[in-house]
């Protein structure tokens, strides 16, 4: 019986990594370089515990910037840092 349980435990864990690593999918609306930063309008974002709206990221890498523009279907990830929000992944949705 104790193997069922860690067995099931390993599952449940397994299934929370899968979910806290799961990308956001939203469409671009602006792409600022020079401020290094881009609006997206996004569904909810439960890691961050935050609703579906449309909101400014500053980008964790400028690099990010040259591979999106406005009306780009993304997926992303994004970080609370301080009191800004910080992209740290994006692509372009398939």
């Amino acid at each position: 019986m104790t193997r069922r349980i860690l067995a099931a435990l390993a599952v449940a864990l397994a299934a929370v990594a899968v979910h806290a690593q799961a990308l956001t999918e939203g469409e671009v609306r602006k792409v600022d370089r020079d401020a290094k930063k881009i609006t997206i309008k996004h569904g909810p974002m439960p890691k961050l515990d935050m609703p579906a709206h449309t909101m400014v990221f500053q980008v964790a890498d400028p690099a990010m910037l040259e591979q999106v523009k406005a009306g780009d279907k993304v997926r992303f990830e994004a970080e609370k840092v301080g009191g800004a929000f910080r992209l740290t992944k994006i692509e372009k949705a398939p």
